[in-house]
């Protein structure tokens, strides 16, 4: 039984097309111990009622595993972006705000489709491509210091939060984003990966690449699992240069 509720202040809007119904409402929630972002809102739509009475539509939102892995649920709360599965009520202040990303297409409410983050992914061929019609035999073993450096890098979970931190990711311009240039050291790095590393140098060498990042650095502070993006951004930025100098020798 709650003892009180807890004030939300949530942004919607009915659609991508919609931008005529864009509107902010707030609704008290009834408070439960070790209460999320994502069970407030769980509890908001059995009755969701704003502030001043009126029943709506429920808020729309993302998620699926509940424990900070798929980064479906990465939302603008209470002006900072963050995974909501991990943003526990009591630890902020309130009314506390939702908001969508800014930096990705609007589908409802909270929700956004990443999907070029996916595109991106493909774009650098983030994968180890390999042949497995046949027998291959046993790969290249990854010595202790490579594993050690690489899966830091492994752990991001594409939820967006380093693109909506970046300032030079937006409407005038094609810069990449963070992200991708992480996966690009990860499979760069992995001893079968590097025979596709020249075309993952050479996806980022355009004005869209490696070259667009502005330094900010937003995206190490924002990175829910503390990935050294800066550093990946460093270390892609001298292979890239390396690949233009040299890279004709390997050819």
């Amino acid at each position: 039984m709650a003892t009180h509720t807890v004030r939300f202040k949530i942004k919607r809007q009915d659609g991508p097309t919609r931008a005529d119904t864009q509107r902010w409402e707030e609704f008290d929630i009834p408070w439960h111990p070790q209460m999320n972002v994502l069970s407030a809102l769980m509890e908001h739509r059995r009755n969701p009622v704003t502030v001043e009475g009126k029943t709506v539509p429920p808020v729309v939102w993302e998620s699926v595993c509940l424990e900070e892995v798929c980064g479906a649920c990465t939302m603008i709360v209470n002006g900072r972006v963050r995974q909501a599965c991990t943003a526990l009520v009591d630890q902020m202040p309130q009314p506390i705000t939702l908001e969508p990303m800014t930096k990705f297409p609007l589908v409802r409410d909270l929700v956004v489709d990443r999907s070029r983050m996916f595109k991106d992914l493909q774009k650098v061929k983030a994968w180890v491509q390999l042949d497995g019609t046949h027998e291959l035999g046993p790969g290249p073993r990854q010595s202790q210091e490579n594993q050690e450096t690489a899966y830091p890098l492994s752990r991001c979970m594409t939820c967006g939060c380093c693109l909506e931190a970046c300032p030079q990711v937006n409407d005038r311009s094609d810069f990449i984003g963070p992200a991708a240039i992480n996966q690009v050291r990860l499979f760069n790095l992995h001893p079968s990966g590097k025979m596709n590393g020249a075309e993952r140098l050479e996806a980022l060498m355009g004005e869209d690449g490696v070259a667009g990042c502005g330094k900010a650095q937003n995206c190490v502070e924002v990175c829910p699992k503390e990935i050294p993006l800066v550093d990946s951004i460093a270390d892609v930025s001298r292979q890239t240069t390396k690949h233009m100098l040299f890279g004709w020798l390997l050819k």
